[in-house]
């Protein structure tokens, strides 16, 4: 696989307008942006923190579209694809490869969050969506308390398939991420390892070739240097790095749901000039009154303003 993650690759919002619809000067701002940022490797977007599952099959088409357009391509775009079905998921990827992604992440099926997956079914869907599109694609390891987190013999499978050269790891159990990612490291050495524990980053930061997180939307600048002092083992200013985000790793990620995150992500690039407002689709809903100016204070305190070009 030619694509190169070993940096920082955020998860970019999807912008709205006031009125709901896909906001496409955003997305130009947005994304020519981050593309600018030296460090970066590719945007992922219909993500989480995209509200990729909140639009429709052509708007989703679209933002893959506006984003490879807002760097001319120089930056990868990843696709989430995140179709319940193995054969609905493979044609959401060959569409994917169509408007212009570089490769996908793959979702778990979103049965299984709630019943459990069938061994050897997560080989199955990574399998077929290759196939079908022959789009190079990420495992996604979703988080300890889900029953969508595969346990270590299916990611070593999943690794070790065609076309799979990457994982995004978000387990939140370090018990589990202290023997997994060793283990994988193992049996696959050129597999590209992610963390997206966005609200634990300084913990995963040292065992990881870059990052894949919705943070990277608000902080790409000082998350490029976290991940030059894991790779480094340079804890001291590893740490240094992590004391000067916490405010805005609270104000944003600290919250009583992390679906909470994506919303305070807009309020921070409204507070950086990229946004002019932080509209959200439903089932997701606004902030409480006044968590704007906290997130904007706990910006201040961070020491993170406005975009210059902005």
């Amino acid at each position: 696989m030619s694509l190169d993650l070993r940096g920082l690759n955020p998860a970019p919002v999807t912008p709205f307008t006031e009125a709901g619809e896909v906001d496409f000067d955003a997305i130009q701002r947005l994304g020519s942006w981050l593309g600018s940022i030296d460090g970066v490797k590719s945007l992922t977007v219909l993500g989480h923190a995209g509200e990729g599952t909140f639009l429709t099959e052509a708007e989703q088409l679209d933002v893959i579209r506006a984003f490879v357009a807002s760097t001319d391509g120089r930056i990868p775009v990843i696709a989430g694809i995140t179709k319940e079905g193995n054969k609905t998921a493979a044609l959401e990827a060959k569409d994917a490869v169509a408007a212009g992604a570089s490769a996908g992440l793959v979702y778990p099926s979103h049965g299984w969050l709630r019943f459990g997956y069938q061994d050897g079914a997560p080989q199955t869907r990574y399998r077929d969506i290759y196939e079908e599109s022959g789009l190079p694609l990420i495992l996604f390891q979703y988080p300890d308390n889900t029953k969508a987190s595969y346990n270590l013999e299916t990611q070593l499978d999943i690794a070790g398939q065609e076309g799979v050269f990457a994982t995004k790891n978000g387990v939140r159990n370090m018990r589990r991420w202290y023997t997994e990612i060793p283990a994988l490291r193992a049996a696959h050495p050129d597999l590209q390892i992610l963390s997206c524990h966005d609200e634990y980053l300084l913990p995963t930061m040292f065992d990881v070739d870059g990052l894949l997180v919705g943070y990277g939307n608000i902080a790409p600048e000082a998350l490029v240097e976290l991940i030059e002092a894991g790779k480094a083992h340079d804890y001291d200013r590893a740490h240094a790095i992590h004391e000067r985000l916490l405010p805005v790793t609270q104000n944003v990620y600290h919250r009583g749901s992390h679906m909470e995150g994506t919303v305070a992500l807009k309020w921070g690039l409204v507070h950086r000039g990229i946004l002019n407002h932080a509209t959200v689709r439903t089932p997701l809903l606004p902030l409480a009154e006044g968590a704007d100016a906290e997130i904007a204070a706990a910006f201040d305190a961070a020491g993170i303003g406005q975009v210059a070009y902005a």
